[in-house]
């Protein structure tokens, strides 16, 4: 992909121009090195302004990307050669070598240029309006025809919004992703027959992704009026239908909207005569639903269909009256399910196995060759998903395309997406915002865009997961293997040369893939490798010979072979272009050549002691460090005496950092000012030794997350206002504190989560009524020790989520709970009986109230542990997990 690429290389080369750099000599590179990222730069912004879809560009792209990939492996190559330099005339050599190659890449990119800028657009549009038509009208032909399986709650939510009291114009946005069912839920919405006598005009225009305003305009023209209009201008038709609507009961049905200019544009022509008129919209972006809908009425998202429902729907289609054969029904069923409840793909798995003969061995052919029999469903499929990919921008790309490498049908950890695309260098910087920021910002654009899916999200409501549906995922990886941004492999074909010699990224996978492409065979070198991870659970199948193979690849960048159980200490310190390494050692290694390192995830091999701690004190990329014990962090006052420079080491682009036990620890803060995420596992010594670990928190001025994991024998004496002011959410676990102390945590303004496992000692707990968490939404304690809890609700005003674990010894939970307006669930988790019942007691109290939004969910008791099996007979409506 030319624009990752791009933004690749011109990474490197911002490096090269940082004022601390001394790799090469600038009196001599300088000037070719900002005439090279100029060049570059101009590329990009031509990317940026261009379609896609024009096949010019589509080649000139191609043209891009090859050169600017091998321009960067001949730049890194030399790179490689002067930072692995033992000797000086080795180095002058490698530098000499380094001015040579960058005179020649300039000279190739500057001819390139002049060819981009050769380049006239004409008619730029057509190809992708035309795609767009074609898109949309196999869309409709594929999946309309009214039917509404397993939407009928949508649609009853859609007719009360149509058929509402409100009498001003109201916008109805229905959003999500290609296939899922908009524009078959508003055809349903727009035909029935109760809404058509409702309204006095009527018409249904489709956008697609080019917005054509006189198309638009004459569509709606020819449904309200009979007669030709074709002849009038703009202006002419646009007053024309103002005017045939003015007055009337309107009903007009927008289909696949696609940007909020079209709508600015569109909206003029409907006027507001606070008759109940309505308009319904279907998008695939959440950002254009929020902007055109009503304040009244949110967008309408389009949700999945539950197994049944997809069941129903194939049958519907496949057997229309009649009823799936009992001998078909377990083996369809298995097929069905593989669609994920994507109506299109049922639909489409319905005409796949409408054109066979409906017999036993012919579906159980089918069921055991799902990966091609989906292959085929997902070619079908593909018209109307890579609509939603071609018009992506062109930074948001790569990102999409990336998480196609991830493992079918698992939840994908956001964190570790996000490290790994700012280690790819697809993030690209925003104002005074923070990679890890600018790269959220990008994964909520994917989700708007109905390309990415939430998953499981954090206490507080950012996501700790994503997914991808199944043929979006099919779709990544075409589009991957074709311009080479990730290629999955199963580790029987990886140590093949011919099979990852030529591309840039490899994930090795432990499930089979389904093959949508053909392995390509070439006579390249490995080294042009630049991403290798493994994702095999544990890595159990990987040969020894794995870490000879990886040290081949010597212009890696990402390397994550953390679940593989060998010793990688003597491949990392050779791959000095690395941004991202997670990996197992058995012994010290040294950093020092790895400049661009950014994330470092390493653990023992053999959990043994290592005589020597790791260096990273002269490493300031450095964003994220997470190394297991017995690993440890350097002393940074050693560090700073056998550096050369005279400043002082901080690390100020640390973001997240975890800390096992070190007698630095409270040094190692103080000198990574910036973090915004700090976890301390057992430093008990420390702490009782005196609080200098704990009293440098506070300088942390932007720290949001803290988690503290001691391991005491007895209470410890907690600093007042050791916390940071910024902070978010804090967990303490194991840290024996007397309850009184609970009252500091109060004084933190910004506090939303609390997490309390088994934190505080003693049997009671009171909070004082001058004792407020002001914006707490979440709080979870697991306590084996408290008995008796007195709070008021004012002390938890915006509470949300209550989450007690393990309180077998607490009486009850206090009724003042339930006078929490904000609060919405109470969780419990072998709680006992009595917390069980008061909780019960509490919802019945609040449900008598007229508060349904209170749930309460039972994990598990000690009642019912014990065999007492009457809690849950009589609490019938409490939910058990």
């Amino acid at each position: 992909m030319a624009y990752a690429a791009l933004s690749s290389f011109m990474n490197s080369l911002e490096q090269l121009l940082k004022p601390n750099q001394s790799l090469v000599c600038r009196s001599c590179t300088q000037q070719h090195i900002e005439s090279l990222y100029q060049k570059l730069s101009a590329l990009q912004v031509f990317l940026d302004n261009t379609t896609k879809d024009i096949e010019t560009v589509k080649v000139l792209e191609k043209r891009i990307r090859n050169i600017v990939y091998k321009a960067e492996d001949r730049v890194d190559s030399c790179l490689r050669k002067i930072i692995l330099a033992d000797r000086e005339d080795k180095r002058q050599k490698a530098c000499t070598s380094f001015y040579q190659e960058l005179l020649k890449v300039e000279e190739q990119v500057y001819f390139l240029n002049k060819e981009v800028m050769q380049i006239e657009f004409n008619n730029h549009g057509s190809k992708s309006a035309e795609l767009a038509r074609i898109s949309s009208s196999l869309e409709k032909s594929t999946i309309e025809e009214n039917t509404v399986v397993g939407m009928e709650d949508d649609f009853n939510t859609i007719l009360d919004r149509v058929t509402a009291q409100t009498d001003e114009l109201t916008v109805i946005p229905i959003f999500g992703m290609g296939g899922i069912g908009k524009t078959t839920l508003a055809r349903k919405a727009y035909d029935d027959s109760y809404i058509q006598s409702r309204f006095d005009k009527h018409a249904w225009v489709t956008i697609s992704q080019k917005y054509n305003e006189r198309q638009m305009l004459l569509e709606v023209a020819s449904s309200i009026t009979t007669g030709s209009n074709k002849y009038m201008s703009d202006d002419q038709l646009m007053e024309f239908v103002y005017r045939g609507l003015k007055g009337r009961r309107f009903l007009i049905v927008i289909d696949d909207i696609w940007s909020t200019e079209a709508w600015d544009q569109m909206k003029r022509i409907f006027p507001n005569d606070n008759n109940k008129s309505r308009i319904l919209l279907t998008t695939r972006l959440k950002c254009v639903a929020g902007y055109a809908s009503s304040p009244d009425f949110p967008p309408h998202s389009k949700s999945f269909l539950s197994v049944d429902d997809s069941w129903n729907l194939f049958n519907e289609k496949l057997f229309k009256q009649d009823h799936c054969p009992p001998l078909l029904e377990e083996t369809g069923k298995h097929i069905v399910q593989q669609c994920r409840g994507l109506p299109l793909s049922v639909v489409v798995v319905a005409g796949l196995l409408g054109k066979m003969d409906p017999t036993y061995d012919n579906w159980k052919n089918v069921e055991k060759n799902l990966n091609s029999f989906f292959g085929t469903v997902s070619e079908q499929c593909q018209s109307i998903l890579s609509l939603s990919y071609s018009y992506l921008p062109q930074y948001l790309r790569a990102c999409f395309l990336y998480v196609g490498g991830f493992p079918e049908d698992k939840e994908i950890d956001v964190s570790k997406l996000i490290e790994l695309w700012i280690a790819e260098q697809f993030v690209k910087a925003r104002s005074n915002k923070s990679l890890e920021v600018v790269a959220e910002e990008y994964l909520e654009e994917l989700i708007d865009r109905s390309l990415i899916l939430t998953g499981r999200q954090r206490a507080n409501e950012w996501n700790k997961t994503c997914k991808i549906h199944d043929l979006l995922r099919q779709l990544c990886l075409r589009e991957a293997h074709t311009e080479n941004v990730v290629h999955i492999m199963n580790w029987n074909v990886t140590m093949s040369s011919e099979a990852i010699n030529d591309q840039r990224r490899v994930i090795v996978s432990e499930h089979q893939e389904r093959q949508v492409y053909s392995r390509r065979h070439s006579s390249g070198i490995t080294s042009i490798t630049r991403t290798f991870i493994s994702m095999q659970y544990f890595g159990l199948n990987f040969p020894k010979g794995i870490c000879s193979f990886v040290s081949q690849l010597k212009l890696l960048k990402v390397l994550d072979v953390s679940s593989i159980q060998y010793d990688f200490s003597c491949v990392i310190p050779q791959l000095v272009h690395l941004r991202y390494v997670a990996a197992r050692i058995k012994e010290a290694i040294s950093l020092a050549k790895l400049r661009n390192l950014q994330t470092i995830i390493l653990a023992n091999v053999e959990r043994t002691e290592l005589k020597h701690p790791l260096d990273i004190w002269t490493m300031t990329e450095i964003r994220h460090l997470d190394i297991e014990s017995p690993l440890h962090i350097s002393n940074p006052c050693v560090s700073e005496n056998n550096s050369i420079g005279e400043q002082p080491l901080f690390l100020n682009n640390m973001q997240t950092l975890t800390l096992h036990f070190s007698p630095f620890a409270a040094e190692i803060i103080r000198r990574t000012p910036n973090l915004k995420y700090l976890k301390i596992i057992d430093y008990w010594p420390s702490i009782l030794d005196g609080p200098p670990v704990l009293d440098s928190l506070i300088l942390l001025e932007e720290l949001e997350m803290l988690d503290i994991e001691l391991s005491t024998i007895g209470p410890v004496t907690f600093p007042r206002d050791i916390f940071p002011s910024n902070l978010k959410k804090l967990r303490l676990s194991y840290t024996r504190i007397p309850w009184e102390a609970m009252n500091l945590l109060a004084n933190l303004p910004n506090l939303e989560v609390l997490k309390l496992d088994y934190a505080f000692a003693g049997t009671d707990w009171k909070v004082d009524e001058d004792v407020v968490f002001h914006k707490l939404k979440y709080l979870q304690i697991a306590s084996d020790c408290l008995e008796r809890w007195e709070i008021g609700s004012d002390n938890f005003p915006m509470l949300e989520q209550l989450l007690l674990y393990g309180m077998n010894k607490l009486e009850e939970i206090p009724e003042s709970i339930g006078e929490i307006m904000t609060l919405n669930l109470i969780q419990l988790d072998h709680c006992s009986s009595g917390v069980v019942i008061s909780a019960k007691k509490i919802q019945q109290e609040q449900q008598s109230l007229g508060n349904y939004e209170l749930q309460v969910q039972i994990k598990s008791n000690y009642g019912v542990v014990k065999g007492i099996p009457v809690l849950v007979e009589k609490y019938a409506g409490v939910y058990i997990e």
